[in-house]
């Protein structure tokens, strides 16, 4: 799988402001909004709060991985946020996440959000790639990271 295809260096934030998994999926959705993949920010966003409301996407390590399939999604794409303080994600070990990836993909993919999350998650499972990531400060750096 190609990351750069899914994640464009205008899907990124390095600061993410939001105070909790809400306000950062948002940033994240409005990243994704303006670059082309979403078309509609509030029913793009219903299909993933949905999806949190039936188990958390934070999964550990301090890593959230929220996703969503929705006709408001125009092409299978990736958001990417950092957010130095961390954010209460639910998160199967309890601890803030600082690592959120949004995936988004149309509603008629299949199973492209499970290929897309097990290629993340395959990388994430490495501290390396981790400490790699939380210490980026360009698109490059999280391609290396990868």
């Amino acid at each position: 799988m190609e990351i750069e295809k899914l994640l464009t260096s205008n899907r990124i934030s390095f600061d993410l402001k939001g105070g909790n998994k809400e306000e950062v999926i948002d940033e994240l959705i409005e990243l994704l909004y303006k670059d082309g993949a979403v078309t509609n920010k509030k029913d793009f966003k219903l299909a993933v709060i949905k999806r949190e409301e039936q188990f958390s996407t934070g999964i550990g390590h301090g890593i959230g991985i929220p996703h969503g399939k929705s006709d408001a999604v125009s092409m299978a794409s990736i958001a990417f946020g950092i957010s130095k303080d961390g954010v209460d994600f639910d998160s199967m070990d309890g601890q803030p996440v600082n690592l959120i990836f949004l995936i988004a993909v149309p509603k008629n993919s299949d199973d492209m959000h499970l290929k897309i999350l097990s290629f993340i998650s395959r990388r994430l499972m490495h501290s390396d790639v981790r400490g790699k990531l939380m210490k980026a400060q360009s698109y490059e750096d999280i391609l290396e990271a990868f």
